[in-house]
């Protein structure tokens, strides 16, 4: 370990996460809220901490991330992303795991744009004959 501040950018929708890793007791910060203050669900916060437990780092480092745009779960999405990429950093040995999770993989699914002559992106209007 040569610095002792990791970071990793995560995206997923419209969501950005800014991930820092430091040496640490395991706590999770996210826009400077604890993880059980900021998401509501358990299964967001397995989503933030998979990467940490995959690799049994979990109790090693501490995650601080500032995190804007999307809703929650596309939030926890790219929290999730950030944290693998900043683990790379941290020590390079781990990436065959989360490859292999595709933890590492920025998800390409984005919200299909709305066309014109459709109510929504495939919504057509309602046909009738007469």
């Amino acid at each position: 370990m040569a610095s002792s501040k990791f970071y990793g950018t995560g995206r997923r929708k419209k969501s950005i996460a800014r991930v820092y890793l430091v040496p640490g007791k395991g706590q999770i910060t996210i826009n400077k809220r604890n993880i059980d203050e900021y998401f509501g669900l358990e299964t967001l916060k397995l989503i933030v901490r998979q990467p940490l437990v995959l690799t049994e780092t979990v109790e090693k480092f501490d995650v601080i991330v500032n995190v804007h745009g999307g809703g929650f779960t596309g939030q926890a999405g790219a929290i999730r992303h950030g944290i693998s990429r900043a683990l790379l950093q941290a020590d390079a040995d781990y990436r065959p795991a989360l490859k292999k999770e595709g933890f590492l993989t920025r998800d390409p699914r984005m919200k299909e744009r709305k066309k014109y002559g459709l109510k929504a992106a495939r919504r057509a209007p309602q046909f009738s004959k007469r």
